[in-house]
């Protein structure tokens, strides 16, 4: 008998609106629950049961945030609770606002300054020593480009990543599926529709390469 195929593959690059980013393809997608398609970046439906725990979770958590300080002792707590596995050498400012929690990566020395916004229906992961200024938006969520499809709870989820010592500025925007490189600058204020490559200084509405961050040696 042949090999069986494995529950995913990875198709090529397919353009949805804006964005141009890799889909998983699941030839079993009947078996899986919400949260699985949504972490999948298939479309997913946002009233079932299962997101709409993990939203109430995430909700009551950050309700309670906003009264501390990253001085209170609780405070620490209840972060490591939204975001399991955040390394005890990085540090969420309050307030701040997210989906999940559970689908936010920080490596090492991470540093996110207040006022920011994740929404992590698909995985966010912030690369060591990567500063993050304050009021930076990540989405991850996209709407289907039909408004008759709009209509309904569905929506898809794609990841972003930003690489190891990054400075995203202050107010900048990163849209669905984006990925920036290890060592970028991102202009406050910025716009991020499309991949940064590493080492490179990007600014305005949408961001765009302005030169090369290459650090000199001493």
């Amino acid at each position: 008998m042949p090999a069986r195929r494995p529950p995913f593959v990875y198709r090529k690059q397919r353009t949805f609106g804006f964005l141009s980013i890799s889909l998983p393809h699941c030839y079993n997608r009947t078996l899986m629950n919400e949260v699985e398609k949504m972490r999948s970046s298939l479309l997913a439906d946002m009233a079932a049961p299962e997101i709409q725990i993990k939203f109430e979770h995430a909700k009551k958590l950050l309700a309670k945030m906003r009264m501390l300080s990253t001085y209170d002792e609780a405070y620490r707590g209840l972060l490591e609770d939204l975001v399991p596995g955040i390394p005890a050498t990085s540090i969420i400012c309050p307030p701040f606002h997210c989906d999940h929690g559970d689908g936010i990566r920080l490596g090492e020395h991470v540093f996110v300054n207040a006022n920011c916004t994740f929404l992590d229906g698909g995985y966010i992961t912030i690369g060591a020593h990567t500063l993050v200024g304050p009021c930076v938006q990540i989405y991850t969520p996209h709407h289907p480009m039909n408004y008759m499809e709009r209509r309904s709870e569905k929506e898809y989820a794609y990841p972003v990543t930003i690489g190891e010592d990054c400075w995203i500025g202050g107010g900048a925007i990163i849209c669905p599926g984006v990925t920036i490189g290890d060592r970028c600058i991102i202009g406050a204020g910025s716009v991020v529709t499309k991949d940064i490559p590493s080492d490179s200084i990007a600014v305005g509405n949408p961001a765009k390469v302005i030169r090369k961050n290459i650090a000199k040696e001493e």
